[in-house]
């Protein structure tokens, strides 16, 4: 979502009121061999062209088994390079109310560019670092007395998650403010998109997870709601495993080959096998929370 929200951002704040833009107005997007603009786009078309893009490369990477093992690399790339097009888009633009008077965007383009190989090489030496070797029904156990009951709770935030939703909210205030104020056209499509990414990034930065008699619940969002529940006697097993946001396709709620991952840090992360699934959150003292359901996941099915 930060491929586009940095441009549309700039655009709602960065321009004067002296250059007011609609929805309609059209931005230079295409320039020729010397650096002049030969080609525009209306602002709906360069909003919402990246969000297209950005939707399709996603939805490619969940579902197309013969990239997994790259999703993470061509993820982060082409969010670096979708970010730098919006604002070299946004910067050839500011201050000229015609799309022909635009700047040239030669330098950014060239910066943008190796931007985004940089950190697609980033993306395939993070991917390459193995996951933690773990066999399945082998996780640690917890010795718990008779008579006595166990309950592991723990919590993780990630602040630049808070911060992007922080961004996005002030998107949409701003393309609201804009429009009852007269310095743009009414853009009820950008402020729903913006709204939606800063509830949907809110929701996955923060997560508490709790461990009990009767299973395991993880919370989301700082009001910890919603609320995903597993039994203990549906739990197949429970164990550690070192995982990077580029294995997994990024921060927040992610699915991949390694099934679900709410990943907030790097690092040690809490695994579960149920009904077939796996599902992955990335805490702190993951191992105790991973033993505790390993032994009441086997007093459960042990129960006549």
């Amino acid at each position: 979502m930060a491929a586009w929200a940095a441009g549309v951002l700039a655009l709602l704040v960065v321009v004067p009121p002296a250059a007011p833009r609609g929805f309609d107005d059209r931005l230079a997007t295409h320039w020729n061999s010397f650096g002049e603009p030969n080609g525009s786009l209306p602002l709906w078309a360069v909003v919402l062209v990246p969000v297209g893009v950005w939707i399709a490369l996603v939805v490619s990477a969940v579902f197309w088994r013969a990239a997994r093992r790259w999703r993470g690399a061509v993820l982060v790339s082409c969010g670096v390079l979708l970010a730098g097009e919006q604002v070299s888009i946004v910067r050839a633009n500011l201050h000229h109310a015609d799309w022909r008077d635009a700047d040239s965007v030669t330098v950014w383009a060239v910066v943008t560019v190796v931007a985004s190989g940089a950190a697609g090489l980033v993306g395939i030496l993070l991917s390459a670092r193995p996951v933690s070797p773990a066999s399945p029904g082998q996780g640690p156990r917890m010795d718990i007395p008779a008579g006595e009951r166990r309950v592991w709770l723990t919590c993780t935030e990630n602040p630049w998650l808070y911060a992007l939703s922080a961004v996005a909210g002030v998107a949409a205030l701003a393309a609201l403010l804009g429009g009852l104020g007269g310095l743009t056209m009414p853009m009820w499509l950008l402020i729903a998109l913006f709204l939606f990414v800063s509830v949907a990034v809110l929701a996955c930065s923060a997560v508490r997870v709790r461990v009990a008699e009767r299973g395991m619940d993880v919370a989301f969002g700082p009001l910890g709601w919603p609320v995903r529940h597993w039994d203990a006697a549906d739990i197949e097993w429970a164990r550690t495993e070192n995982r990077t946001p580029a294995q997994v396709g990024g921060w927040g709620y992610r699915l991949s080959g390694l099934g679900t991952t709410v990943m907030l840090r790097s690092g040690e992360c809490l695994v579960i096998r149920a009904k077939g699934k796996n599902f992955a959150v990335s805490v702190d003292d993951a191992e105790r929370g991973a033993a505790l359901l390993n032994s009441l996941a086997e007093a459960r099915t042990e129960q006549p």
